[in-house]
Formats: structure tokens, sequence, C-alpha cells
């Protein structure tokens, strides 16, 4: 399965989406990275239709920043625009959810800086404010919910076994749905406690390319070359370059409308692909995430995995 970190981007147009269909309703943003202004040009949620004649996976982001409910149980206006995505969305769409790092970040920015996180591995909190609407809204559309584990500094970084500790009693409290998939951002947690925790309760690694981890195919042997999820489902995300930050890679992939020279890693795609083959070997399905921040534009990185892939033989 292949599929994108977001959609709607107006830098897809003819690409993606047809040009004019959304003409006079597509909104712009303005967006601070690293410094620098971007205006963004964003269209309306209807186009996800289109967006699924093309692939048949997409990952919402936007979940990422806050729950879909409040904490007296009122929709958030992040519930109401996934109402909207779920309207659109055909049969057989599937999404892949980013779960709120209200639940999952060891700190949260308030105030302009860092603080820590009262509702750290809240799994009541959880359950209650995303896990139970999320999936009541999409069903079994709802193909994968990835919690993602922020960098941690050396300085700031407790050790695996109590990582695993923490994250053994969440996940404890949690339904046993097999559709809860956690990103370690930090190296030294692909460690054998992480994984008999996601072993032992059914929840996937998620292999990302991204700037502090090590290669695709260095991830998948360190959890050793095992599908955990107890959905069968390994996910993959291809994030950003390796050795390249968010506000960098961001920067120069803007507006996203094309590949961008030399950015991409070398060996991305070929790692996706090998490893997306030997898991479906293994009896798992597999959806690629890919993000316009690895190289530029995540429909042509996508069309490049496929295209390795049927040069390989396909399935």
């Amino acid at each position: 399965h292949l599929g994108t970190a977001s959609d709607r981007y107006a830098g897809w147009i003819g690409q993606i989406y047809t040009p004019g269909r959304y003409e006079g309703r597509i909104q712009r943003r303005t967006k601070r990275v690293g410094g620098q202004r971007f205006t963004e040009e964003v269209l309306p949620v209807e186009s996800v239709a289109e967006y699924f004649e093309h692939f048949d996976l997409l990952e919402i982001d936007y979940t990422f920043y806050a729950p879909l409910l409040e904490t007296d149980g009122r929709p958030t206006p992040t519930l109401r625009v996934l109402r909207r995505y779920a309207e659109f969305a055909p049969a057989g769409a599937g999404f892949v959810l980013k779960a709120p790092q209200l639940f999952f970040a060891q700190k949260v920015r308030s105030g302009g800086r860092y603080v820590s996180n009262e509702s750290y591995l809240d799994a009541e909190g959880f359950r209650r404010r995303f896990w139970e609407p999320a999936e009541g809204l999409l069903g079994p559309a709802l193909r994968a919910v990835v919690f993602e584990q922020e960098y941690q500094r050396s300085r700031d970084r407790e050790p695996p076994e109590r990582v695993a500790e923490g994250l053994d009693r969440f996940f404890s409290a949690l339904p046993p749905t097999g559709r809860f998939h956690v990103e370690l951002r930090t190296e030294a947690y692909l460690s054998a406690p992480v994984f008999e925790v996601f072993a032992a309760h059914g929840v996937g690694q998620v292999l990302s390319h991204w700037t502090w981890l090590p290669p695709l195919r260095v991830q998948w042997a360190r959890g050793g070359r095992r599908v955990r999820s107890g959905s069968g489902w390994q996910i993959l995300r291809l994030m950003t370059p390796r050795g390249v930050r968010y506000e960098e890679a961001y920067a120069r992939a803007f507006p996203f409308d094309r590949m961008v020279e030399g950015m991409m890693t070398p060996g991305m795609v070929e790692d996706a692909v090998r490893i997306s083959r030997e898991a479906i070997e293994r009896g798992a399905e597999v959806g690629v995430i890919v993000n316009n921040r690895a190289g530029g534009n995540a429909p042509e990185i996508a069309r490049r995995i496929a295209e390795a892939w049927l040069a390989e033989g396909g399935i």
C-alpha cells in the first residue's frame, strides 16, 4: 500500500489533482519554519476523493497536534475536519492517523519553551479523547495509528528499560487492537526491552527514514526483521533525508511541486522496496508513507518506489 504524509498540496495540481477543479477554493496560509515564512496553498478537503484515485492509503498528520475530543467530550476542530475526510473518501480508502503528541511526548511546547507533559502516557485520555472517536468514525478504514516517540538528546534520555516499562503500562491499559505502531526516533531505543514490549502487545515498529535515525535496513535488522503488529501491518515512513533537519528539508522541498536534485538519500527507495518485499513474503501487509520533505515531491517518490517494485518482479 502506497500513500503520502498529508495531502491537499496545490503543488500537486496537474500531477494528482485536476487543474482548475478547485479554482476559487484554494486557501492560503502562512507558516513559519526555521525563522522563514512560507505561504502554503491548500486544496479543499473534498480533493481527497481525487487523491484516492492514485493511492489507497493516506496518513493524516494534523491529528498529531490535538485530540479529537475536548476534556468535556465536545468535538475539537480536528474531529470536524476528520469527519469531512470520512465523508469524501471512497470505499476501500485507508487511513493512518498520527496519535496526538499530548499523550506520547515527554515534553510539549508551552509559552515558547518545552515543559514536562502532564499527560504523557495517559492511556485513559488517549482512549477516550482519540482512539474511541477515531475508530468510531473510520472503523476498519483506520488501518493504523502511529505514535511518534520524539528524539531524546543524550542528556535527557532515559535507559531503554525504563522506556519499555512506561510503554508496557501504557499499552496494557489500551484495547489490543493490533493497529498501534510506534516510531522510535531515538536510535538508543531500538533495543530488545522495547521490542519485547511491542511483541507482547501486538504493537508495530515503524521503520522511519528520518534525520537522526540509521538507514531503514538497519532499523529492520535491529528489530529482528519481525512484523510485530497484531494486524499484520508493517508501516514505513519516508520523512526526511538522513542528516537533514526538518527546517532545512522543508525549505528545500517547498512548494513541493517537483523533485529537488540531490536531496533524496541514495538507497532509501531500494531499502523500502526490499523490506516491503521481505515483510510481504512473511505474510504482512505493508504501508509505505512518503513525505514531500524526503526529496521534494511525495507523488514522484512514490512513483519511483512503484517502478522499483515492478522492476524486481512485483509481488
